[in-house]
């Protein structure tokens, strides 16, 4: 059925044997460079469908996304000497940390959460379950503009230019795992809210469940968006800046997209959107520049289109793990804090990678460490044709949750 794939950079075996399992049910197919496994779907894939949509695909943290602010403020408006920005910016990773929930299963507790958004009274509701249905919409409420844990991380950043930016990366929360996971178990002829285990299914978005599918899945995507551009902006305000630019991205998705002469529906899993002029932002780790970029017109370089859609007009989304959360930080029994497994990676490796980039951290684990991590530039190479950098974003300060926290709604 594939009739067209595309591989940037080098990959282990069980990347690609994902991504040719994935390729073959789908008309067109690539893998970006920082691609890894996934469930079902290599983490980095982007699969290209006729009329429907891969559950899985899309994944379990539906619109897991970054966003990026550019702010009116300098690195030097923090202070008129370097120990008196340090001491800034510590205090500012102290009030990010105080101010935004981050962890598993958390609840927005500030005043100012934009629980009354216009997405609650969306008519996609109507697609959950009844009995569910009221429940689900209170999970989503008290989550909205909560962080989760995993590799979602509020930073602060500088440019080339010295002016400071925020950034955030995470998706729909526990919204967008419900329902994930309840058309899984729906496909498979199951309950809502029974478990099903995690295979491929493809809906047909003409079917009623489909349909209802793509509504929710829409839905979650506002919701996300919602959640991030809250939170970079109360952080925004905890600097004392005001908003120049936003520059916003999902890349656990579904869009419907034009590709040649054909209506397609283009499924992304840790992939960044990049047509021609679109900007974004990839994250690389907590010891690592980040980027904002922007997608490549192809009318004007020979050869460049070509690549263009063969990569979907997609990116990398990141750097790309090398390393499991398991190997790098062990595996410690959670009722007795026994150690199981001992990692690859230790605290003292983690904290002098980020000492010598001069990043403040607040939380994180050995399992998020630069140490896990592909490097971006490498990846960004990799992925020559479709993007151009326009901004390096050096880490300031980097928050996420504690070590060892759990969280089922990373991407």
């Amino acid at each position: 059925m594939t009739e067209a794939m595309q591989i940037f950079g080098s990959h282990d075996e069980a990347t690609l044997a994902q991504f040719r399992d994935v390729a073959s049910r789908a008309r067109h197919a690539a893998l970006m460079a920082d691609g890894h496994v996934g469930y079902v779907m290599p983490i980095g894939g982007v699969a290209a469908y006729q009329g429907r949509v891969s559950v899985v695909g899309v994944g379990f943290d539906i619109a897991c996304g970054n966003a990026a602010i550019r702010t009116d403020l300098r690195l030097a408006d923090l202070g008129d000497s370097p120990p008196r920005i340090h001491a800034a910016l510590d205090a500012l990773a102290d009030d990010i940390q105080n101010s935004v929930s981050f962890g598993i299963g958390r609840r927005n507790r500030a005043d100012d959460a934009p629980v009354d958004d216009p997405l609650f009274g969306d008519a996609a509701w109507l697609a959950v379950p009844g009995r569910a249905r009221h429940a689900l919409r209170e999970k989503a409420r008290a989550q909205l503009g909560t962080v989760g844990s995993g590799n979602h991380y509020v930073d602060v950043f500088v440019d080339e230019a010295d002016r400071l930016w925020v950034g955030v990366h995470f998706g729909s929360r526990g919204f967008g795992h419900t329902v994930a996971s309840g058309f899984l178990a729906l496909s498979q002829g199951k309950a809502w809210g029974e478990h099903a285990p995690e295979r491929e299914v493809l809906l047909d978005l003409d079917a009623p469940l489909g349909h209802d599918y793509w509504a929710l899945m829409t839905l979650a995507g506002r919701y996300a968006y919602a959640g991030r551009e809250w939170v970079a902006r109360k952080v925004v305000r905890l600097i004392g800046g005001r908003e120049q630019a936003l520059v916003h991205n999902h890349h656990n998705f579904a869009w419907r997209e034009r590709h040649g002469d054909r209506d397609l529906i283009v499924v992304r899993k840790g992939a960044t959107p990049a047509f021609a002029g679109q900007l974004g932002f990839v994250g690389g780790s907590m010891g690592d520049d980040a980027v904002v970029v922007e997608g490549v017109d192809g009318t004007q370089a020979p050869g460049v289109d070509h690549v263009q859609r063969r990569a979907l007009f997609s990116t990398v989304h990141g750097a790309g793990r090398v390393m499991s959360r398991t190997r790098a930080a062990g595996k410690v029994q959670r009722r007795t804090g026994r150690v199981l497994q001992r990692g690859q990676v230790s605290p003292e490796m983690m904290h002098e990678w980020i000492a010598r980039k001069g990043v403040i951290l607040r939380g994180g684990g050995t399992d998020e460490s630069p140490h896990v991590y592909r490097r971006l530039p490498d990846v960004l190479a990799q992925q020559q044709g479709t993007i151009r950098v326009l901004h390096t974003l050096r880490p300031l300060i980097v928050v996420m949750a504690g070590a060892r926290e759990f969280d089922p709604y990373k991407d």
